[in-house]
């Protein structure tokens, strides 16, 4: 899934050359609001592969990004595309391992994420915000060859090539913004995680069952006994 800044960053940085008669996967490839994926085939590729956790609009294979290596091999993709996936992966280092795995070398991977600032969005959950220099550190292994933020919304997007000499990046001493914590970490403690998660979804389920009206009605009450 992606908005439309996203799609306007593959339109104008996804070449021609990158793509006919290539082999291209798209990771996190349910097109929930936008694709890319009929830009990058207007482009000729020899094979299009969208994989998702599970079955929908764009999916063509389901496969977790954990398992990338294990259902394809390595340098087996010329093209990886990643749009909003990364976020939503607990994994995050494991996720990148992968998708730069699959590309051959000189081949060119592209993402797209969210930065500090942006909406908790569970598709199905939501773990990290990303930044300009975050996705410097994860890709210091490969050649960057576009950088930008997106211009409507907190985000960040990345193009970068695979050198032929590739040895994957430490990326042990990265830490990204938690959406959970609401601060830089290496990790993300199980327990802080579940209890973040019971908030989440009590948030999602109370706002669904709840007519606005009424949810007004609690928080004013809220407010009033808190003041009293």
């Amino acid at each position: 899934m992606c908005n439309w800044t996203c799609e306007e960053f593959v339109r104008r940085h996804v070449t021609h050359g990158e793509v006919a008669g290539r082999r291209v996967l798209e990771v996190g490839a349910r097109n929930v609001n936008g694709s890319v994926r009929p830009i990058i085939e207007a482009l000729h590729p020899q094979s299009y592969l969208g994989i998702d956790i599970e079955m929908g609009d764009g999916v063509d294979e389901i496969c977790d990004v954990m398992a990338l290596t294990d259902r394809f091999g390595e340098d087996a993709f010329d093209l990886v595309v990643s749009t909003e996936l990364v976020e939503h992966v607990r994994d995050w280092r494991r996720a990148f391992n992968n998708m730069k795995r699959v590309l051959r070398a000189d081949g060119v991977i592209v993402v797209t994420t969210r930065s500090p600032g942006f909406k908790i969005h569970g598709y199905p959950f939501d773990y990290w915000r990303y930044e300009r220099e975050d996705m410097r550190r994860i890709f210091a292994d490969f050649t960057i060859l576009a950088l930008d933020d997106d211009r409507v919304a907190p985000g960040v997007f990345v193009k970068a090539s695979k050198p032929a000499d590739w040895r994957p990046a430490d990326l042990s001493n990265v830490c990204l913004h938690s959406v959970a914590t609401r601060r830089r970490t290496d990790d993300l403690q199980r327990s802080r995680e579940i209890v973040f998660r019971a908030g989440y979804w009590a948030h999602v389920y109370y706002r669904r069952m709840l007519s606005e009206s009424i949810r007004g009605r609690v928080k004013r009450a809220v407010g009033w006994l808190r003041f009293r």
